[in-house]
């Protein structure tokens, strides 16, 4: 795994309007360096995308974040870290995340073999969420 500074980690999710993470800059680096695993992508050395992963190595893996720079999204990079992530954790049975309500990051998660629970028909399931300080009412 990549060795990380704080200033690029801080940068990549602020690029992406990640500022509920952002606003303690050291326990978000620390938070990525305590994953189970991560990847990253670079270009000329800089810092452009970032996957992070959390798992028990057996039964679940939970995909945490999968950032990439703006400038250089749907260039296969997003993808390329994904398929990293499930690659190191292809052993595990149950694969989880959860995402925006954005249609490319859904398309990306279909692509790679995730299904949104609330369309399921024949399996039941239900995600449930608590998020600290937030009225998710």
């Amino acid at each position: 795994m990549d060795q990380l500074t704080l200033d690029e980690v801080v940068g990549l999710y602020e690029s992406v309007g990640w500022s509920a993470y952002t606003s303690e800059p050291q326990l978000l680096l620390e938070a990525v360096q305590r994953s189970t695993f991560w990847v990253t992508a670079r270009d000329h050395g800089a810092l452009v995308g970032l996957a992070r992963c959390l798992s028990d190595d057996f039964s679940i893996f939970y995909l945490q974040d999968v950032l990439v720079q703006p400038r250089d999204q749907r260039h296969g990079i997003g993808s390329a870290l994904l398929n990293r992530c499930l690659s190191r954790f292809d052993h595990v049975r149950q694969r989880v995340l959860l995402t925006d309500d954005e249609e490319h990051q859904h398309r990306l998660y279909r692509a790679a073999g995730y299904h949104d629970v609330a369309t399921l028909k024949d399996t039941k399931l239900h995600a449930f969420v608590n998020i600290k300080d937030q009225n998710l009412s």
